[in-house]
């Protein structure tokens, strides 16, 4: 049994390059409005609540849309993923972030 060949020079394509760039976008877009207040705020401590709220309502809004495309109830979809925010953010006060 014999390997197939191997191109000895390995290429990028198009439509790898324009995945990247969506998956790039993706990350970036859905990062940088919780990044943000760090650039704005001088203080870190205001910087990082605001972070958070930030986080909290976006956490909503994809529980909110999760919920509509699973044809369950949005709002109480989004009330739990806000609620499951507001946890995470509660456990790391309490260990001192």
């Amino acid at each position: 049994m014999s390997l197939p060949e191997v191109n000895s020079k390995p290429s990028v394509t198009a439509h790898e390059w324009l995945e990247g760039l969506v998956v790039f976008l993706t990350v970036f877009l859905s990062t940088f409005p919780v990044a943000a207040p760090f650039l704005f705020v001088a203080d870190p401590r205001l910087a990082m609540r605001v972070s958070n709220g930030i986080a909290l309502v976006m956490l909503f809004l994809a529980g909110y849309a999760f919920g509509k495309y699973a044809h369950y109830r949005p709002w109480v979809m989004g009330f739990w993923m806000a609620l499951l925010g507001v946890v995470l953010v509660a456990v790391t006060v309490y260990l001192g972030g």
